[in-house]
């Protein structure tokens, strides 16, 4: 590879590290082509899933300021560098390297700190934004309704004291 290609390569690595609110680092060896296809095609909303040289990779992710990698970047890599949700995408390399044991997760960084296999794993049990996003607006609908409740309720026990005695009054007449 000539060395202009090389700082090009370089230059758009470093560009997708910086863009990336995640990245995450696999092992490919033994996958097919058509099965790294079928892998890029899962996850393409949310990332693009490129295989890399780990020498131009380490070179762009110190530029970027991402360290932690360095160790990880032995034998074949491809990166998922995440622009959309990044558990959506652990999941969906989680799923994949069910499916195709070839696939192999070492790691990867999420807002501003290394992440583990382990740790991506975890990140991959995460519910999804939009299912948490309607949690708290359940539980928020939830809390509004039991504080109209406790509003309503002084109202509506005295109602019910002065129909009682009202009631009692008309009784005793």
């Amino acid at each position: 590879m000539a060395m202009a290609q090389k700082e090009a390569s370089v230059a758009e690595l470093t560009k997708n590290f910086e863009d990336s609110t995640a990245v995450l680092l696999t092992e490919y060896r033994g996958l097919t082509v058509a099965e790294l296809k079928e892998l890029r095609n899962s996850i393409r909303q949310d990332a693009e899933y490129a295989v890399v040289k780990n020498t131009l990779t380490k070179i762009a992710a110190n530029n970027a300021g991402i360290s932690s990698m360095d160790d990880d970047l032995k034998g074949p890599s491809a990166i998922a560098f995440v622009h959309g949700d990044p558990v959506a995408v652990a999941k969906g390399l989680r799923a994949f390297a069910k499916a195709h044991p070839l696939l192999v997760i070492k790691g990867g960084y999420f807002d501003g700190n290394p992440l583990t296999a382990d740790e991506v794993n975890k990140l991959a049990d995460l519910e999804s934004r939009e299912v948490l996003l309607a949690k708290l607006a359940g539980a928020m609908k939830a809390s509004l309704t039991k504080a109209a409740y406790l509003f309503n309720a002084p109202l509506s026990k005295a109602v019910r004291t002065v129909d009682a005695l009202r009631e009692k009054q008309e009784s005793a007449a």
